[in-house]
């Protein structure tokens, strides 16, 4: 069983502890010819690209700019503890064992605009390239043409070896479209969590967001490799609803927190 989860635009580059061991992309070579395109986006373009204010282009910008073709712990950090937002405080990787990222390491991957597909421990540098993004290169017009079947094929490749031939999506719909489901070697679930309002059941975004990461954090402690492990999952007041649920959506619902 795989899970996969997407990045966030907010990044941490604090020093990681120097025992964490670091690992290399797979698809680092292909980020390398997407490097060369971002390199020549002027500040406008990226503005326009992304809709970044004046500020954020420049950063960004620069970013792409100063890409090197190698990586190292000089230059980046491992990729679950680079990025920072509403699934990685659900996550929350600093806290987890080394052997808690090591079993992540087969178990979880990060999707990426530009990187395409992570394992946890690999190197990233700092960027900001979100996969809707309509970035034209030799091969159409987007960041999902640019990808085509690399990220699904990696993913496949992932899941050699695991019994269970089982596709956990915690990420959102931008980045699993990356994703070619008829070439995928796996059946997919897509944990659905929901929260309680006026008595409507309603997705609330970054409540949403954060119990994606918590999931995340569960299967890894828990060393699930089935997916029936995950219906147990109790964390924050969620609860498995199976009146609510099918066989590739399962939903997660709990009563709005108190403010």
């Amino acid at each position: 069983m795989l899970a996969v989860v997407s990045p966030a635009k907010a990044l941490d580059f604090s020093p990681a502890p120097e025992v964490l061991p670091a690992t290399q992309p797979a698809l680092f070579d292909q980020t390398l010819m997407l490097a060369k395109t971002t390199r020549r986006l002027s500040k406008p373009k990226v503005a326009a690209l992304m809709d970044l204010s004046d500020k954020l282009a420049e950063l960004n910008v620069a970013r792409f700019r100063a890409f090197a073709a190698e990586q190292d712990r000089e230059n980046a950090k491992q990729a679950v503890l680079a990025f920072a937002g509403d699934t990685y405080r659900g996550l929350d990787a600093p806290s987890l064992s080394q052997e808690d990222l090591a079993w992540a390491q087969d178990h979880l991957r990060l999707l990426s605009g530009l990187y395409g597909v992570l394992r946890p421990l690999d190197l990233i540098q700092p960027y900001r390239l979100e996969m809707g993004t309509r970035l034209a290169t030799r091969r159409g017009e987007t960041l999902y043409d640019f990808w085509g079947d690399r990220v699904t094929q990696a993913l496949n490749e992932s899941l050699q070896g695991h019994e269970n031939a089982t596709l956990v999506n915690l990420a959102s719909i931008e980045y699993f479209s990356v994703i070619r489901p008829k070439k995928l070697a796996a059946t997919v679930i897509n944990p659905i969590f929901r929260e309680e309002r006026d008595g409507v059941e309603k997705i609330i975004s970054f409540s949403a967001k954060k119990a994606r990461g918590m999931m995340a954090r569960y299967i890894l402690t828990r060393r699930l490799d089935r997916p029936e492990g995950m219906k147990d999952f109790a964390e924050e007041g969620y609860r498995f609803r199976p009146k609510a649920s099918n066989e590739r959506d399962w939903v997660f619902s709990r009563s709005a927190p108190a403010r």
